[in-house]
């Protein structure tokens, strides 16, 4: 039993399976997600061992496009596969045998007629990737799932410290070092007056085509219990171009005291794209994970989001 592209079970008269990845990855030297010619990207990385593996071109579509530098922990994608490729990733025996016929595992279910495919394919791609990606999971889709349209909210972690000895080694590709103190109290004031829907323009670089409406669900600055650092822990339905670091750069001017609690809202008010307007950098950024309606409503929520966006991410 296969599935079609739009994922869960089908005929066996299907070819192709939705498949659904987990995945995390250090952005430090990748030129963001998306490919580009003659750039290392995370795309073009797991494509390029997906091709190899699965002997036939890949496309993958992902949850959240992240721009260069910015890392992920809870990234989400979706790839069509041939079914025939990924039930030829069985782990097989010493005498060159699959452990399970197709035939067997067919009667079995598909659960069971992939189960060692996909743990196949996991490890493979465990050795094919460069340490810098890992595909933690690979599980067949649900009917109707798609990994941008049908996400009910991206949650994403700025990590940001101003300590005078500097960022820890061991977090110094993950954690922004500020130069002077920060308080907690009026970037979190400040917050408040995002949380909402609206169009924040002012905190997108623009393109053609797309929406800059936004609900930001969540906007939280927190000190964290194990190490000096604080925490922006941002979730909304989804981010335009840059969003998460224009508004981590407008909180961080903030709680420098150079800029007024009541700055950001005054700029997101004014729905207008300005220089006033920072750019927190990228190393601090990490996705932290993706969220998913019930199987049921993947494929509505799906195209009520295809109705309201185009370009965006």
């Amino acid at each position: 039993m296969g599935t079609a592209p739009g994922g869960g079970p089908s005929s066996l008269a299907e070819k192709t399976i939705r498949l659904r990845l987990d995945l995390s990855y250090d952005g430090t030297a990748f030129s963001g997600w998306a490919i580009q010619p003659n750039l290392r990207t995370v795309a073009g990385e797991l494509t390029a061992a997906l091709h190899t593996l699965l002997r036939s071109p890949i496309d993958l579509v992902v949850a959240g496009r992240t721009d260069a530098g910015v890392h992920a922990r809870g990234q989400v994608a979706h790839a069509d596969v041939d079914a025939a490729a990924l039930l030829a990733l069985a782990p097989r025996t010493p005498a060159g045998v699959a452990k399970i016929s197709g035939a067997e595992s067919a009667a079995r279910g598909p659960a069971l007629q992939y189960f060692e495919p996909l743990r196949g394919l996991v490890r493979r791609l465990a050795g094919l990737l460069p340490l810098d990606i890992r595909v933690r999971t690979v599980v067949i889709a649900p009917r109707g799932f798609d990994a941008r349209f049908a996400a009910l909210r991206r949650h994403y972690r700025y990590r940001v410290t101003a300590e005078p000895s500097g960022v820890e080694p061991l977090r110094r590709f993950d954690t922004l070092g500020w130069p002077r103190a920060l308080d907690a109290a009026r970037m979190q004031e400040a917050a408040d007056g995002l949380v909402g829907l609206h169009d924040f323009a002012a905190f997108c670089k623009p393109r053609v085509g797309a929406t800059t409406v936004r609900e930001v669900q969540r906007l939280v600055v927190n000190a964290l219990d194990e190490e000096p650092v604080l925490a922006i822990d941002v979730s909304a339905d989804a981010f335009c171009h840059s969003m998460v670091r224009s508004l981590v750069g407008a909180l961080l001017a903030v709680g420098e005291g150079r800029l007024p609690i009541t700055d950001p809202a005054v700029k997101l008010a004014a729905r207008q794209r300005t220089s006033a307007i920072h750019v927190a950098p990228a190393r601090g950024l990490t996705l932290m994970g993706v969220d998913y309606p019930l199987a049921s409503e993947l494929a509505a929520r799906a195209q009520m989001t295809r109705a309201f966006r185009t370009l965006d991410s």
